[in-house]
């Protein structure tokens, strides 16, 4: 039976709904919309525009820094997604075994993922650089130490999150799958790569869509560790793009033609792995 609560939301779902539709419009659809035609024309701010083609394009592929960005940003998020996906499931595992105090281990685990990635930066700036400091090196030394200090930096903070998704996804097995194989006999890596790991291609999903996009789109942290240097090589994508557009005179068309190319690029890759994995799930 349908309550009369039941009843007037079906009658006015529209009306409910308008709000958040608005906004959703106003917020996203419209400028996003302007910020494609933008990327099309020569301007300085949106009242001067001055359409010219395709020129913003061309000008944004021939640009060497661009281009490095790119790269960087892209092996950025390749390291870290394995690295912080296969860090993530082993604590997960352990943490889902009877141990004394797992329930602490997971809140402290969790922590980093409170903190602001401006704040995460600067304090692991200041760490990395004392340490580098015994060779006479720091993070702006040469980009090979700014990309392994964002890499420890992300995994350290985004290996709690991950962990808390894999946590749901083994304690949702079905416990019966995994009592059948270990009176077939299966061994303990038979029972990982043969029933675990399948079973738990869901949560391997949004981990990897996650890392993915948050890979390409890490701005703060990049910011905060080196903020490019030295000369623009430590510089991810989404840093490249803001430099470009507020730190170069005449260049925001070229700028607005790079973020519509960071949103396809990002849009694609994360269109691709989760098409992968999705493949690869099975049901108990």
């Amino acid at each position: 039976m349908i309550s009369m609560a039941g009843k007037a939301v079906r009658r006015w779902w529209a009306l409910f709904a308008l709000p958040t539709f608005a906004a959703f419009i106003i917020g996203f659809v419209i400028p996003f919309i302007m910020g494609v035609y933008l990327s099309f024309c020569d301007f300085t701010t949106v009242t001067d525009a001055e359409f010219i083609g395709l020129g913003n394009y061309a000008k944004a592929l021939q640009d060497s820094e661009f281009v490095h960005a790119l790269g960087f940003s892209t092996a950025l998020t390749v390291v870290t997604t394995i690295v912080i996906n296969v860090a993530a499931f082993a604590v997960a595992y352990m943490l889902t075994k009877k141990i004394r105090g797992s329930n602490i281990f997971r809140s402290v685990f969790f922590m980093p993922n409170l903190i602001g990635g401006i704040i995460l930066g600067y304090i692991w700036m200041l760490l990395l650089n004392g340490v580098l400091a015994h060779w006479a090196k720091s993070l702006t030394y040469s980009a090979t130490y700014g990309f392994w200090g964002l890499v420890i930096l992300v995994c350290w903070q985004q290996i709690g999150y991950m962990m808390i998704i894999y946590i749901a996804g083994l304690q949702s097995l079905p416990t019966d799958v995994l009592e059948a194989a270990a009176v077939d006999g299966a061994s303990g890596t038979q029972t990982m790569f043969r029933i675990i790991i399948p079973l738990m291609m869901p949560s391997i999903t949004v981990c990897s869509f996650l890392c993915v996009t948050n890979g390409f789109k890490l701005y703060d942290q990049n910011l905060a560790l080196t903020n490019g240097a030295p000369s623009n090589m430590s510089e991810g994508l989404a840093m490249n793009i803001t430099r470009t557009f507020y730190g170069r005179v005449g260049w925001e068309g070229v700028g607005q033609a790079k973020a519509v190319l960071f949103f396809v690029l990002v849009a694609v890759v994360a269109l691709i792995q989760n098409k992968l994995t999705t493949s690869k799930e099975v049901s108990a």
